[in-house]
């Protein structure tokens, strides 16, 4: 049983690894964005 709570920690910091990767980015993107568009509005 030790080893399957291993393997479920294991993937639970892959999996939030995973999502720093992608939603990190992906924020910088939308914050870039929206600071380049209220440019054009000014």
């Amino acid at each position: 049983m030790s080893t399957v709570q291993a393997g479920n920690q294991t993937s639970k910091a892959k999996l939030a690894v995973f999502w720093l990767y992608v939603t990190l980015p992906l924020a910088w993107g939308v914050v870039n964005t929206l600071s380049q568009a209220m440019k054009l509005f000014k």
